[in-house]
């Protein structure tokens, strides 16, 4: 965490300004003697005293936020703390909550602020190749904030999202299932203690025997308990729970959302061996249910976009014969066929 914390907290530790040294308090003017008035002049009468207006009460002070470190002559009350605390990443600030963590960022800290006052005082910070870094952090730290302002504000219309999740509707399938395994030889899936390790026919041929006792009126769980080879499945009944698109081989995924539900399959070969697989539920999410995860998935885009306009905007260039002419566009990825 030392060194990933330490250029985290770079910017917005040093960032910190230094506390201004006190002002010079003004001298004393010396009071200017009173003009002699001429004795022919008579004072003006005095006016009678307003009556006293009642005191208002003073408000109570607000008790101050404690100093909780120091570091030289500067110091950080515990509000600038939390506050330090509440900027870092989400990720981070739940290291800073683990136990001693606020300590170890506290010393972090010190150490950053330490060193930061012992480079003032060599005058590293005016170097010109110093400065030119300092802003260039600056700047980046700046523009990556500006990224997650633009993320935030990203929100697409209710178009995009129909359009989206027409697009992806088969990522939301979803479908209970179980299977029965029947390994054969050059499969992944290990062998059981003492068993033989069956050819492709061998391996067929046991499947196809099993189907025909499931049809017959045999339990699959049963079955799936006593043969399977897949033996994770197997002692829950062949039983693979919830499962979508993605998470399983094609030629096994292919089957799970095409063949009617409840009925046993022929039997399925992949290369761990071959399956005969029920499914007992299929479903797919609405738009309602990913509505939130769609707009997370478009957001960037949304970003991106805005940067894009930001950067036309300001009409920028670059000198082509000192840098070179840009490069080229990359190719558009081919269609699969």
């Amino acid at each position: 965490m030392r060194i990933s914390l330490l250029s985290l907290l770079a910017a917005a530790v040093w960032a910190q300004p230094a506390p201004a040294p006190p002002k010079p308090a003004k001298p004393a003017q010396a009071a200017k003697p009173a003009a002699a008035r001429p004795a022919a002049v008579k004072a003006a009468p005095a006016k009678a005293a307003a009556p006293a207006k009642a005191a208002t009460p003073a408000k109570p002070a607000q008790p101050a936020s404690p100093v909780v470190l120091t570091i030289g002559a500067e110091s950080m009350t515990q509000a600038e703390f939390e506050g330090l605390v509440a900027a870092l990443p989400a990720n981070v600030q739940k290291d800073v909550q683990a136990e001693g963590g606020k300590r170890r960022l506290a010393e972090r800290i010190v150490e950053i602020r330490t060193l930061a006052q012992e480079a003032r005082r060599r005058g590293i910070d005016g170097r010109q190749a110093v400065q030119q870094q300092i802003r260039l952090n600056q700047d980046n730290l700046l523009a990556s904030l500006l990224y997650q302002d633009l993320l935030a504000a990203a929100k697409p219309s209710a178009e995009d999202l129909a359009k989206y999740y027409e697009e992806h509707k088969k990522e939301y399938d979803q479908a209970t299932a179980r299977h029965i395994l029947i390994r054969f030889k050059g499969s992944r899936v290990p062998l059981k203690p003492d068993q033989k390790d069956l050819t492709e026919e061998e391996a067929l041929a046991k499947t196809q025997e099993l189907r025909k006792r499931i049809a017959g009126g045999e339990d699959f769980a049963a079955v799936a308990k006593a043969e399977s080879d897949d033996t994770g499945s197997g002692a829950q009944g062949g039983d693979l729970g919830s499962v979508g698109r993605g998470q399983m081989v094609p030629v096994f995924e292919d089957a799970v959302f095409t063949q009617p539900v409840g009925e046993v399959s022929q039997p399925v070969k992949s290369q761990f061996g071959y399956h005969l697989i029920q499914v007992q539920s299929r479903t797919a999410k609405t738009l309602d249910d990913v509505k939130a995860e769609i707009e997370q998935a478009l957001a960037p885009e949304g970003a991106q976009k805005a940067i894009t306009e930001i950067k036309s905007a300001a009409k920028s260039s670059l000198a082509d014969s000192y840098f070179g002419p840009p490069a080229a566009p990359a190719p558009a990825p081919a269609e699969a066929k």
